[in-house]
């Protein structure tokens, strides 16, 4: 049934995409790439971290959901069991753990036994595995995430990781071992990436549940856990030992400790992106000959901090519902039947694609970076240095529109030009009525003092507009009030000026146009508009009374759109005799 399923575990609702790059920004190997404007999950680079699904604000980024499948599971198989990942204690912290297993036998589970006895046994067999081998460093298998990381990104390493199943592959072992091959098998945990190790192995894990899946489940069966009747039998076979420490970071070193053995041996536990990239940086100065072992989890803190976790809580009281729940069951502790626990989890390593400078600096004049000085390496485009993202685009993952600096630099390119070029003058002025930016000809407009002004500071930026211009109050009164507009003819001197204020960001920026209607081609304009005006004021009117004036009606509005036509044309010709 695993082989079956082609759609991916994580995906991306395009139609939803806001484009607003975080994912990309926090996606810690870079598997996104952004076409037509929308970022999409890039398959074969993606890890399942889960990340992009937390950080999308607009929800685009999305985790296949599988309750239909687990509900089709459960008609086709008389036995199924629940395999409950052992941070179900920091998420269900507040409900008795014989309600919950009630409540999953609601949805028709036949029994429900913790992931942790696969942990303990993974535990056993990874002390006997360390105790034959010299050197280091070897890494946990545990965390699907981490291995990954490792095979596709630091594929050097990959060998180092212990060659045995994780605990969720682990328990699984057992449970057929226990129930039967013909048994479903539904994991349920914090992990995105437990369903796509689950389809690595088919046979072994039938299908992987997360928490936030089941509470959905929960709520489209009307099961409410606060009043879940307690079922009558536990844990199957039993409650879980040390193995129930897995999901806090050092966990699994705690659990092995608990066997003998290994006296020489360094073990480290790092949890998070972060700390796991400098470790992998600092492998190569490490003593090979050293015995070290690395327990890796992708989750800060571990999987009590799964990216589908909704536990009430921070770390350190999900930390604290571990280790109390870990320690009580400690002295109960026992080797169960022993299964085979090898496996190596096939990955394709990622070979990022190499180029030439000349083709990098070809890319980077692309996003207007032509000098070393202008590689500002911000990282807003979602990629470290201006380098890797010239290699995006070559490689076809990335725009240049994500690179925030090129994008302000050529708006404000284009805002400067339109400026320019504009016949009126324009003005922009801030709440503590300070320009912020204008063209040439509103300093032309307003007089010669201004233009003296203009030319000393380009843009006029940080003049006081009242010291520039006498209508200043006209600018107060639109940043007091947001809702007004004013569009009136003024007199400069021996100028009558048309001026339009309104408001660009309410109480904080608003704007001027300013339009010397004296000279002869705004004259022109002007009387094109009042003809305009008179005929669509008075057309209905014209209508009205056709059949009184007859053609002569007809003959009124041809001689206004004469009017009209004339003005453009002569404007034309006029310029064209300058």
């Amino acid at each position: 049934m695993n082989s079956s399923i082609s759609f991916p575990v994580l995906y991306t609702e395009t139609t939803e995409c806001q484009d607003c790059y975080k994912c990309l920004r926090l996606c810690p190997v870079n598997a996104i790439q952004v076409r037509d404007g929308h970022a999409t999950i890039v398959g074969d680079r993606c890890i399942a971290c889960g990340g992009c699904v937390g950080v999308c604000p607009a929800g685009s980024k999305r985790i296949r959901n599988d309750i239909g499948r687990a509900r089709l599971l459960l008609q086709h198989h008389e036995t199924a069991i629940v395999s409950l990942a052992p941070s179900y204690r920091a998420e269900f912290g507040q409900v008795d753990s014989r309600a919950l297993i009630g409540a999953l036998k609601r949805l028709g589970f036949s029994a429900v036994s913790e992931t942790a006895i696969g942990a303990q046994e993974v535990s056993a067999e990874t002390v006997k595995f360390l105790e034959h081998c010299e050197g280091g460093p070897w890494f946990s298998s545990a965390c699907p995430v981490a291995v990954d990381l490792i095979k596709k990104y630091y594929p050097e390493w990959s060998e180092r990781v212990a060659p045995l199943v994780s605990p969720m592959i682990a328990h699984a072992r057992l449970l057929r071992r226990w129930m039967g091959e013909r048994v479903a098998v539904v994991f349920v945990g914090p992990c995105i990436a437990k369903k796509r190790e689950a389809e690595q192995y088919p046979g072994e894990a039938d299908l992987s549940l997360t928490f936030q899946e089941l509470r959905l489940w929960f709520e489209q069966e009307r099961i409410d856990l606060a009043y879940a009747p307690r079922s009558s039998a536990g844990f199957v076979p039993r409650p879980a030992a040390q193995g129930g420490l897995y999901p806090i970071d050092g966990g699994m070193i705690r659990s092995m400790r608990a066997h003998a053995g290994l006296l020489e041996t360094d073990f480290m536990s790092f949890s998070g992106f972060r700390a796991m990239r400098r470790v992998m940086e600092d492998l190569g100065r490490l003593d090979a000959s050293s015995p070290v072992f690395l327990e890796f989890l992708a989750c800060e803190g571990g999987c009590v901090n799964g990216p589908c976790t909704a536990g009430p809580g921070g770390t350190v009281l999900k930390r604290s519902a571990i280790i109390r729940a870990g320690l009580r069951n400690v002295d109960d502790a026992m080797r169960t039947e022993s299964v085979d626990l090898s496996g190596v989890r096939r990955v394709e390593a990622v070979m990022a694609p190499s180029y030439d400078e000349s083709a990098v600096r070809r890319a980077l004049t692309k996003v207007g970076k032509y000098k070393l000085k202008d590689e500002l390496n911000c990282g807003s485009c979602g990629y470290e240095t201006c380098r890797a993202f010239a290699a995006a685009l070559l490689d076809g993952k990335a725009e240049p529109a994500m690179c925030a600096g090129y994008m302000r630099e050529l708006a404000s390119k284009k805002a400067n030009a339109l400026l320019r070029t504009m016949p009126s003058g324009v003005v922009i002025v801030d709440a503590d009525m300070r320009v912020v930016e204008s063209n040439r000809r509103f300093a032309e407009i307003t007089g010669e003092e201004v233009l003296m002004v203009y030319q000393a500071s380009p843009g006029l930026k940080n003049a006081g507009l009242e010291r520039l211009v006498p209508f200043a109050d006209f600018f107060k009164t639109v940043l007091e009030d947001s809702e007004a507009m004013i569009d009136k003819d003024i007199r400069l001197k021996d100028k009558i000026l048309h001026l339009t204020v309104f408001t660009i960001e309410p109480h904080h920026l608003i704007g001027g146009i300013i339009q010397d209607i004296t000279t002869p081609a705004i004259q022109k304009e002007r009387i094109v508009q009042k003809a305009k005006d008179v005929i669509d004021k008075n057309l209905a009117t014209v209508q009205k009374i056709a059949y009184l004036l007859g053609e002569n009606a007809a003959e009124s509005e041809i001689i206004l759109n004469s009017i009209i036509e004339s003005f453009p044309t002569q404007t034309i010709d006029d310029k064209d005799s300058e």
